[in-house]
């Protein structure tokens, strides 16, 4: 247990950002799962606005450290290639 002011504020903010990142990865996987879904059931506007959406999350999550920056090209692109096997390219 830190016993300094400065180290009792860092553990609480590290507590704090850390949940904070945790929502930023959560929703992004939740976003990918959807985005499979509306790609199995065929529904090509979904298909389309889900990724639309999820791209531009990948892009927030990255930008403010959430998520590494290569992890996000990753996702984006297996999210791209959900939407050119459902038929409909953005």
């Amino acid at each position: 247990m830190p016993n300094i002011k400065q180290q009792k504020k860092r553990v609480r903010t590290a507590a704090e950002e850390r949940v904070e990142n945790l929502r930023w990865r959560s929703t992004a996987k939740t976003m990918m799962r959807s985005l499979r879904e509306a790609a199995e059931a065929g529904d090509t506007t979904a298909v389309g606005e889900r990724h639309r959406a999820l791209v531009r999350w990948l892009d927030k999550a990255a930008s403010r450290g959430a998520l590494h920056r290569n992890t996000a090209a990753r996702r984006k692109a297996q999210a791209a290639r959900l939407l050119s096997a459902s038929g409909k390219r953005d």
